[in-house]
């Protein structure tokens, strides 16, 4: 995800983004009234923690890199390297206070969460159940029964209650046991037998769960998306699980510089050619986040405005005046929930008040299939990243070695790692760290034929496990996330179904034609059936067949 000239560092994510970012460029070609004048000159992040590359893992090899420094210090008063002072001491004063159960975090679309199931998610380290009740609302509780701890999230809802499958035990709206099978006739269901709730809000088609045990929900912190209240603004969300933390997958998201190398040529939109030094100005920062500009050096009147918020919220905006003088917005917005170690999940959602009718003559899944290509180029990279972080227990200062001119965003979010990362379950910042306790084991994104045969078998979720949720596996990091690309999917199947038993029948047809006519037209339709069959098939490879790129496929 990346630079643009559209919202924020992620346009060729999608290929309506390639559109947006074409107006854009017609916007700038006009000369465009920036919304925001005054900030028209490409200035450079202010005070940003600076890193320090520390090779290998042992002691000696850490002193052998103890030489770099005068280099790298010559290189940070050149203007390379950011540098390294600390945080605001009133800042890092006011962060003192942050707990991550007071927050909410962005759970599903609403419009995918099912009816008639119900879904299993996670947040760090806390197992949730959503679902909706028999008025449709949505609910959450902890995702165990108070009786022998099996997962509700595998039972059935039956009559607008959630059954545990175990034995039988069901649950109202608000977690309260309504029915135990096996009580004696007359008997009382204990007070204690209630699955523990959590308030959830349906804002703006996003579910939010309020984590906390102890304060009643703020409803001050739910966020909230001026965008999508402008008339005319339209988005397209997606969803979608991933093999690495949600801190990576954050970095990777506010990483404007990786994109057309990444990403090049991936929806005709990012281009190695265009890779350059990019320029930033930090506005904003506080307890609970940061915010500032950021643009290309060879375009400096085009600055999208970036913004992240704790917990896990980031959105890059991009607004101008057309040629009529009308204000336009093209924005993005990345909703990173913590799924547990090396797990995030992630909810996309691009949306624009300019809107090109070449967008409708696509289909969804087509948009849907190109995201997941997009995470699928960047996997390999953050899942082994993961790998890393996870093995070296140190800050990021003694591993990354930041720019000035690409990773200004990547180094103010491990700042705030810093800040606020005491009130985390586990985190990495830039200074300091606390792992976790127990480390979970991180099984790196598989490349060439391991990939390729991944790939080719999405329903069994990859080599050596049979119908086990793989998240390195397009299949299950999207598709059973997405109630339109599962339909899809079932609606080519049956069709190519249909064709090769319809291909099968016109060759058999055509070898009992008693003429050379008939049987020349018999099997010019067993070749158009069969060619659609194929065509279906590959809809289907497209949808839930994982991208490797051309240099690891054998």
């Amino acid at each position: 995800m990346g630079p643009s000239m559209a919202p924020a560092a992620t346009v060729p994510l999608l290929s309506p983004l390639f559109l947006l970012r074409l107006s854009s460029a017609a916007a700038a070609a006009r000369a465009p009234r920036l919304r925001n004048p005054a900030a028209t000159s490409a200035a450079p992040a202010g005070a940003v923690h600076g890193v320090r590359w520390v090779g290998g893992v042992g002691r000696r090899s850490r002193r052998r890199c103890r030489a770099a420094v005068v280099e790298e210090a010559g290189a940070q008063e050149d203007g390379v390297l950011l540098p390294k002072e600390g945080d605001d001491a009133a800042v890092a004063a006011a962060a003192d206070r942050y707990d991550w159960k007071e927050e909410w975090y962005p759970l599903y679309l609403a419009k995918e969460v099912p009816d008639d199931a119900a879904l299993p998610l996670t947040v760090f380290d806390r197992q949730l159940v959503l679902w909706r009740d028999g008025d449709g609302v949505l609910r959450c509780h902890e995702d165990r029964c108070p009786h022998r701890l099996a997962k509700l999230s595998e039972g059935q809802i039956v009559d607008g209650r959630l059954e545990c499958l175990y034995h039988g035990w069901q649950f109202d709206g608000e977690g309260k046991c309504v029915k135990i099978p096996q009580l004696p006739d007359g008997a009382k269901i204990p007070r204690s037998a209630c699955a523990r709730n959590y308030e959830v809000r349906d804002s703006q088609g996003v579910v939010w769960v309020w984590m906390s045990d102890a304060n009643p929900p703020d409803e001050h912190k739910l966020p909230w998306f001026e965008p999508y209240a402008r008339p005319g603004f339209t988005d397209l969300s997606t969803v979608h699980e991933l093999p690495y933390d949600h801190s990576i997958l954050l970095e990777n998201l506010m990483d404007p510089a990786h994109v057309p190398i990444s990403h090049d040529r991936t929806d005709w939109t990012a281009k190695r050619e265009d890779a350059q030094a990019l320029f930033f100005e930090v506005t904003e920062r506080t307890a609970r986040g940061f915010a500032g500009y950021w643009g290309r050096t060879r375009m400096p009147h085009l600055r999208n405005l970036l913004r992240f918020e704790a917990p896990c919220v980031l959105t890059n905006t991009l607004e101008y005046a057309d040629k009529d003088g009308n204000d336009q917005c093209f924005s993005a917005h990345f909703l990173c929930r913590p799924a547990g170690q090396g797990k995030s999940m992630l909810i996309v959602r691009f949306g624009s008040t300019v809107r090109s009718p070449i967008v409708n003559l696509l289909p969804r899944w087509y948009f849907h299939q190109n995201a997941c290509k997009v995470f699928e180029q960047d996997m390999g990279f953050l899942s082994s990243q993961n790998e890393v972080l996870i093995r070296e227990k140190v800050p990021t200062r003694e591993l990354y070695l930041n720019l000035r001119s690409s990773d200004t965003w990547v180094a103010e979010y491990r700042k705030w790692m810093d800040r606020a990362g005491h009130g985390m379950p586990y985190y990495f910042g830039h200074s300091s760290v606390a792992p976790p306790p127990v480390p979970a084991v991180v099984e790196q994104a598989p490349a060439g034929a391991v990939a390729g045969i991944s790939a080719a078998f999405p329903a069994k979720g990859g080599v050596g496990t049979v119908h086990a949720p793989n998240p390195t596996n397009r299949y299950f990091r999207h598709v059973v996330h997405c109630k339109g690309c599962r339909a899809t999917v079932k609606k080519y199947t049956s069709l190519k179904n249909a064709f090769a038993v319809l291909a099968a029948a016109a060759v058999a047809a055509a070898i009992l034609a008693a003429t050379l006519q008939w049987k020349a037209v018999l099997l010019v339709a067993s070749a158009v059936l069969a060619a659609a069959s194929y065509a279906c098939d590959a809809v289907i490879s497209l949808i839930t067949t994982n991208f490797i790129r051309t240099h690891r496929r054998l």
